[in-house]
C-alpha cells in the first residue's frame, strides 16, 4: 500500500510539487506527504480569518459525528484497521497502543460538550443570549480567532487535546508530525466530513521555516517537543508548550510499595513509556534499593516484539535512532547504579528496527540531576526522599502520584504551583479520562470572561 497525503486547505485537498517520502521502520517507502510553502500557509491563514464562526450547537454536533467517523469510517481510502496498521508500521508504536490511542481520541471528541461545561467558570455563561445576561453575568469568550497546532508523533493520543479549540469556536491549523502524519490527516478529514467547513480546520504539512510562519501568524499555538522547544517559546505567552512531563511517584514510609508494584511498573511502561504522564522518577522514604530491584525484575519481563504484534508494549525505532538513545542514556546515567538497561537498551528485531528495552537506575539522593531526565521509552530513576526535604524534589511534575496518608504533606503538594496534576494512592500517573484537565483545560489558555448586562430585545 502506497499512501499520498495531501495538504487540506480552504479550497480542498492540495498536492504540492514538493513532497516528502514516508517510510516504514525497515526503511521501505510507504507514501508521500505534500510540503506546502510559506506563501500557501499565509494565504490559508488569511482565508481562515475571514471564515465565519460556526454556531456552537453545530460545532458540538459535528465533533460528535467526527468521533464516529474517526473511529470507524473509511477515510482517504483507509479503513480503521488499515489506518491503525499504517501508524504502527511507520512510527513503531505498538498496534495495541495505537488502538488505545484511537479509542482515547474518540472518547474525547464524544465528551467535548461536557468538557466545555467543566472548563467554563461557574459564574459564566457560554452565549450572550442566555437569560442570565439580562440581570448581568459573565460571558465566556475567545481571546483570539486562529489556533495553530504543531502536532507530535509519539502516539495518536496527542490529538485528543486540540479539538477542544474547535469546540470553543476557534479556527484550527494543524501541522502534522513528520514521523506520524496519518492521525492528523484522518482526524482533520473526519472533522470536515462531519460538518466543519474547510476554512475552519486545515492540515498544513510543512518544513521548519514554514512551520514558524504558522505560529507567528496565528493568535495562539500549541507546540510539542523537548526542553529545547519549551525554552524557545518560554517568553511567548501565545504559545502553550507540551514538553517533558517529568511525572513522578512518591512513596512514604507509611505505605507498603510491595503491594503497588504492578501500578508502579504500569506508570513507567504504559504506552511504551512515551507519554508525558509516564513516571520517570520514583522517590522513596527509606531505602529505595529494594523497590528499584523489584521494579527492574518486573519490567524485565516485558517481551521484545514487533509493533504489529497484539501483545507488544514497547516502542520500536530505527536501529540508528535506538542506538543514539542508548548512547545518551549512558552519558546522563553518570554514577547512577543500573538495575536494568545498564549494558544496552537496544534489542534489534529480525523484521527491522530495534525495541527500546526498559531501564531502571538508582540515584544517591533526591537532588540527583537524573531525576529530571525524560527519555522516549520506559526509563525510570529511583531515589531516596526524606520528609525534611518537603516538596522541593517533587517540583516541576506534570503528574505526581503520592502514595501517602499524611494529610499535611498532601496539602503542601496540592499547593505547589509547579505540580500540575496530583493523584493520591492507587492511581497511576498515566490515569486520565475526558473532562479531567491534562495540563489545565485548554480553555484556560484560549478563553476569558467578559462582564455583560443587556436589556430585553
Amino acid at each position: 500500500m502506497f499512501v499520498y497525503l495531501d495538504a487540506l486547505g480552504p479550497s480542498g485537498a492540495y498536492r504540492s510539487r514538493e513532497r516528502k517520502p514516508l517510510a516504514s521502520l525497515a526503511g521501505a517507502q510507504i507514501g508521500e506527504i505534500s510540503q506546502v510553502p510559506p506563501i500557501y500557509v499565509r494565504r490559508t491563514l488569511a482565508a481562515m480569518r475571514k471564515a465565519p464562526v460556526l454556531p456552537g450547537a453545530e460545532r458540538l454536533a459535528a465533533l460528535e459525528k467526527a468521533a464516529e467517523l474517526f473511529a470507524s469510517a473509511s477515510i482517504g481510502g483507509l479503513g480503521p484497521a488499515d489506518y491503525a496498521q499504517l501508524v504502527s508500521t511507520a512510527s513503531g508504536v505498538p498496534l495495541g497502543v495505537v488502538q488505545q490511542s484511537i479509542e482515547w481520541v474518540t472518547d474525547v471528541l464524544r465528551s467535548l460538550r461536557s468538557t466545555l461545561e467543566l472548563a467554563m467558570p461557574r459564574g459564566a455563561v457560554g452565549d450572550w443570549r442566555d437569560p442570565q445576561t439580562l440581570a448581568g453575568s459573565a460571558v465566556w469568550t475567545r481571546k483570539g480567532d486562529l489556533f495553530a497546532v504543531h502536532a507530535a508523533g509519539n502516539t495518536p493520543a496527542v490529538h485528543g487535546l486540540w479539538p477542544e479549540a474547535l469546540a470553543m469556536g476557534y479556527k484550527v491549523a494543524v501541522r502534522p508530525s513528520a514521523r506520524e502524519p496519518f492521525t492528523a490527516f484522518r482526524l482533520v478529514s473526519a472533522l470536515r466530513e462531519a460538518g466543519f467547513p474547510p476554512d475552519i480546520v486545515t492540515l498544513l504539512p510543512t518544513d521548519y521555516a514554514a512551520a514558524d510562519v504558522i505560529i507567528a501568524e496565528s493568535d495562539f499555538a500549541i507546540v510539542y517537543g523537548g526542553q529545547d522547544v519549551v525554552d524557545k517559546y518560554a517568553a511567548n505567552p501565545r504559545v502553550l508548550t507540551q514538553g517533558p512531563g517529568r511525572s513522578k511517584i512518591l512513596v512514604t514510609a507509611d505505605v507498603d510499595w510491595r503491594a503497588k508494584l504492578d501500578l508502579l511498573a504500569g506508570s513507567v511502561s504504559h504506552l511504551g513509556g512515551t507519554a508525558c504522564t509516564c513516571a520517570t522518577a520514583i522517590l522513596v522514604e527509606g531505602d529505595p534499593e529494594p523497590l528499584a530491584r523489584a521494579l527492574a525484575e518486573k519490567l524485565s519481563s516485558i517481551p521484545s516484539l514487533p509493533p504489529g504484534d497484539p501483545a507488544a508494549i514497547l516502542t520500536v525505532q530505527p536501529v540508528e535512532s535506538a542506538q543514539a538513545v542508548d548512547r545518551y542514556l549512558h552519558t546522563v546515567a553518570g554514577d547512577a547504579r543500573a538495575f536494568l538497561g545498564g549494558d544496552t537498551i537496544v534489542d534489534e528485531l529480525p523484521s527491522g528496527g530495534a525495541v527500546l528495552r526498559p531501564a531502571v537506575h538508582l540515584v544517591a539522593d533526591s537532588a540527583a540531576p537524573q531525576l529530571n531526565v525524560e527519555l522516549p521509552f520506559p526509563c525510570v530513576w529511583v531515589g531516596p526522599w526524606r520528609p525534611e526535604e518537603g516538596v522541593a524534589p517533587l517540583r516541576d511534575s506534570l503528574v505526581l502520584t503520592a502514595m501517602t496518608t499524611r494529610r499535611e504533606l498532601i496539602d503542601e503538594l496540592l499547593n505547589e504551583p509547579s505540580i500540575t496534576n496530583l493523584y493520591l494512592g492507587d492511581n497511576a500517573t498515566t490515569w486520565l479520562r475526558p473532562g479531567i484537565p491534562h495540563d489545565g483545560y485548554l480553555g484556560e489558555h484560549l478563553m476569558r470572561t467578559k462582564g455583560m448586562i443587556r436589556s430585553e430585545t
